[in-house]
């Protein structure tokens, strides 16, 4: 048995030395690498390898932890791992404790676009009522695409093929990297404000998620859905989708299938041409037969109709028109003349002169008759007055009173008529048949006794 010396470790305090040396210079990495010999027991927890092509590493994701993971981890997919590097002392392994596992590589990118692309069409964005057709004939096509790649090659080898007549300018931007989405939507802003294209183009080649993870930006696609001029978007090849694919008026699978799109094939054009400039010969022949076959037939009635004998009879018939019109002409002057001989003698008969004369001659022959009849009707109403003066002299009080009698008041103007209406210091007023005299109550008498008050 070898003697304990004190640089002499056992391989637990070995162990314990490297853990703590482990998790003090290494207490936060985060490793990618693929995933390999997966495992969950019971327990909940999660075991496997992180590899890549040269090494290999274990790692432990306990339960807590593992129940939060949003995609089902399986051998040979690409992830990235957080947590800290330890030892595992009872078998002296080397291992990462994670605290999150999450995909990496095209995993996480297709997640982050199925996800950005389910909220803006959420919002309406990708809606089929908002897509806007393509002009039959551009005239000026813009193209936005990378000036060295072999997309544009592609374009305009299809363009000058299928319609050479076609104005093509390329609008150059990087179509990769952090740096493209911010250039391709000002270069979007910048063709759409100036009026020059009738469409533009959004094209690059083909490539991995990452290589055409530009097109995938969300203020480039609302650039694509809000630009005034039709987009055509044309990302790398017929699997290969991206957002300004959905946000594009067309989407083609391919640049050069997209050229074709954009313009008609001139020999198909050269056809079409040919086609209609021969419906137009044939109509205008048709036509000019038509007209020939009128004319035959219009100057046959001419010769049958006679002309001269025609013209004859239109003046023939132009005299008589002209006879009658005269005769009913003077017809309605006649009626004229006779209304107007007749409206003369009604006003003559109504002529106001001859009324005045009328109403001067009857007042001469009643006024002999006013006077006579003025006097007797003033006799008859001087014999009523008088009658009623005589009516009113015998009911009137002064005929009594000229005979002895008084009317007694009260200073109220009431008459007196019985003892008690008055009393002792009443001021009176007696009026007699000459005037009246101012008295005052001493005494008032009944006939059935006296009553007697002081006078003041």
């Amino acid at each position: 048995m070898l003697d304990a010396r004190p640089d002499v470790l056992t391989p637990t305090q070995l162990n314990t030395l490297a853990r703590g040396l482990l998790e003090d210079t290494f207490p936060n990495v985060v490793v990618e690498g693929e995933l390999c010999n997966v495992s969950r027991p019971a327990s909940g927890h999660m075991y496997f390898t992180l590899k890549d092509a040269r090494a290999q590493v274990r790692c432990a994701l306990f339960k807590p932890k593992s129940q939060w993971l949003r995609f089902a981890p399986r051998d040979g997919m690409l992830v990235r791992a957080r947590g800290r590097v330890t030892l595992y002392e009872a078998r002296g392994d080397y291992q990462l404790i994670l605290d999150s596992l999450e995909e990496a590589g095209e995993g996480a990118l297709r997640r982050a676009f199925d996800a950005l692309k389910a909220r803006l069409q959420a919002e309406g964005l990708f809606d089929a009522d908002r897509k806007r057709p393509l002009p039959a004939f551009p005239r000026r096509i813009g193209v936005i695409t990378s000036p060295t790649g072999a997309a544009v090659r592609d374009v305009l080898s299809v363009l000058a093929r299928r319609l050479p007549l076609v104005e093509v300018e390329v609008l150059p931007v990087p179509v990769q990297g952090a740096d493209a989405p911010p250039k391709i939507v000002a270069m979007l802003e910048r063709a759409g404000a100036s009026g020059r294209y009738d469409v533009l183009l959004l094209a690059r080649g083909g490539g991995s998620l990452e290589d055409l993870w530009a097109f995938n930006d969300e203020a480039l696609a609302r650039a694509v859905a809000a630009c005034p001029v039709p987009i055509v978007s044309a990302i790398g090849h017929e699997t290969d989708f991206g957002l300004t694919d959905f946000a594009a008026d067309l989407r083609a699978p391919t640049p050069s299938v997209a050229a074709e799109l954009l313009v008609p094939d001139r020999t198909e054009l050269l056809t079409r041409v040919r086609r209609l400039q021969r419906h137009v010969e044939d109509a205008q022949m048709r036509a000019m037969q038509g007209r020939f076959q009128r004319l035959d037939r219009a100057a046959l009635r001419l010769q049958a109709q006679r002309p001269q004998a025609r013209l004859d009879a239109l003046r023939r018939r132009q005299d008589e028109a002209m006879r009658n019109l005269q005769q009913g002409m003077r017809r309605q002057l006649q009626r004229r003349e006779a209304a107007l001989r007749h409206a003369g003698a009604v006003l003559r008969a109504h002529s106001p002169q001859r009324r005045l004369l009328q109403l001067r001659e009857r007042l001469a022959a009643l006024a002999p008759r006013l006077r006579p009849a003025l006097a007797r009707r003033l006799q008859r109403d001087a014999l009523h007055l008088r009658g009623l003066a005589r009516s009113l002299e015998a009911v009137s009080p002064l005929a009594t009173i000229a005979r002895g009698y008084s009317i007694v008041q009260r200073d109220d103007g009431r008459i007196v008529r019985r003892v008690d209406d008055v009393g002792p210091g009443d001021a009176l007023r007696i009026r007699l048949g000459d005037g009246s005299v101012d008295a005052r109550v001493e005494a008032a008498t009944a006939e059935s006794g006296t009553r007697s008050t002081p006078g003041t």
